[in-house]
């Protein structure tokens, strides 16, 4: 009886340690693999993790690599093999270096038990086992979209990129990705290199109930930094305070980094929908959008808020934030398996309608169209999909922004935005716990 109590212990010991070093539980990160494999029965993928940064900076993971391996090592390099189905892991690095870059020395030395993949070869390795392993008709599929760091989306950084250097007459470097390519078309002519990131986009829509946990975790330590700047929050203060002040409680309650660039729009910033230079000092008449989101193991949030400086609304204030709060209200009430957006739309202009608006007015159209959504959030904030039509039911595990945008002025806009998921019997604000109505909001902000 003791031996098996000892041995039951100890083999609970074992499973927190191993999964103490990854994310999530090994299994989960082996049956993203055996997904990405179903998809390429014809060849191998290669996934190539982040360099060190050339600056003095912190080394952060691409979210390709911790998606499907979880390893937080500079170079590395993982093999998912769709024709052998199994993978191999690459990479090199001393016990020194490591521990002075706080990546788990159990990790290092013994990947094939930490991460549950197949197989491990140095980095150096590489090259000479890709080329082992090719035959004529095997396919190699890589990322052809730009990997993506905390704080980044892959096509948005693709189209900057496109824009400042590969279309530049001055410049005209490839992305490292389609660098890569064409190394790869050039050293094996004589096997295809085709795109990945389509299935990768495809795997990554629908969230686990494990990744859903971590974005639960992530919004409600935005909800808690949101709720200090609201506090702290009055005419005369600077704006860039409460930037610093929002990054602060997300990084000291855990963040791994901000999902985004916080922003804070006030007065005639308004217009420019994603404001970050936080150079005004709040006045007393002035509407204050804040717009931010903590980052957990890799995983965003997106969660924005509506509130005067003065922490009393206005005539003008009140009425559009109220009509923001009753078309929120209505999207959530119908946020279920099964039911499409474009359905949701829908009932907002019946019941936009019943008010008197006209809703052919351009102010609505988004509340219409998108039924309070915006964009899928998962590793990105922006999280790709392959396909996404507004038309097609809503399944559970889908995690998304209702983000409820409006403006009654150039001085005078909302959003009012949380990170949902839609569950099996309906959906979860992950990002609940705000003060959201007015008297709410006045309530919260009363004593600043």
């Amino acid at each position: 009886m003791k031996t098996c109590f000892f041995l039951t212990l100890m083999l609970c010991i074992s499973v927190i340690e191993v999964k103490a070093q990854l994310t999530f539980e090994k299994y989960e990160y082996a049956n993203r693999r055996e997904k990405l494999m179903d998809m390429i029965p014809d060849g191998i993928v290669i996934i190539r993790g982040a360099s060190e940064p050339l600056g003095d900076l912190p080394f952060t993971q691409y979210n390709n690599m911790m998606y499907f391996a979880g390893v937080e090592i500079p170079d590395a390099i993982l093999i998912v093999d769709g024709e052998k189905r199994v993978s191999t892991l690459f990479f090199t690095i001393d016990e020194g270096h490591a521990d002075g870059e706080n990546i788990s020395l159990d990790l290092v030395r013994n990947p094939v038990k930490i991460t549950g993949i197949e197989h491990y070869l140095p980095y150096e390795d590489f090259s000479e086992t890709l080329k082992n392993r090719l035959t004529k008709g095997t396919v190699i599929y890589t990322p052809f979209s730009p990997e993506e760091y905390i704080g980044e989306n892959s096509m948005e950084k693709f189209n900057k990129f496109k824009r400042t250097v590969t279309d530049n007459e001055w410049d005209g470097r490839l992305t490292p990705e389609m660098q890569f390519v064409t190394v790869l078309s050039q050293r094996f002519p004589d096997n295809q290199v085709l795109n990945c990131t389509p299935f990768i986009w495809e795997l990554r829509k629908i969230k686990s109930k494990a990744e859903i946990d971590v974005i639960r975790q992530a919004a409600r330590l935005s909800v808690e930094a949101h709720k200090a700047v609201m506090k702290n929050t009055k005419p005369g203060v600077e704006e860039i305070k409460l930037a610093a002040l929002f990054q602060q409680i997300c990084m000291a309650g855990g963040a791994k980094g901000l999902a985004y660039g916080t922003i804070i729009m006030s007065d005639k910033n308004h217009a420019y929908g994603h404001y970050m230079q936080y150079d005004r000092i709040l006045e007393e008449e002035d509407f204050i959008i804040l717009d931010g989101g903590a980052n957990v193991s890799n995983y965003a949030s997106d969660v924005s808020t509506t509130f005067p400086a003065s922490g009393k609304f206005s005539e003008t204030q009140r009425e559009i934030y109220e009509l923001g709060l009753f078309v929120r209200e209505i999207c959530q009430r119908l946020y279920r398996p099964g039911i499409s957006l474009t359905e949701i739309g829908a009932e907002v202009k019946k019941e936009l309608e019943k008010k008197g608006l006209d809703t052919s007015d351009d102010r609505y159209n988004l509340w219409i169209r998108d039924g309070g959504y915006n964009h899928s959030i998962g590793m990105a904030v922006h999280d790709r999909m392959l396909n996404f039509d507004r038309g097609e039911p809503l399944r559970p595990g889908f995690v998304f922004a209702c983000d409820i945008m409006g403006k009654a002025d150039e001085v005078t806009g909302i959003r009012i935005e949380d990170t949902v998921v839609i569950t099996e019997d309906g959906f979860e604000i992950l990002s609940e716990g705000l003060p959201r109505t007015i008297d709410e909001i006045e309530a919260f902000m009363k004593n600043n």
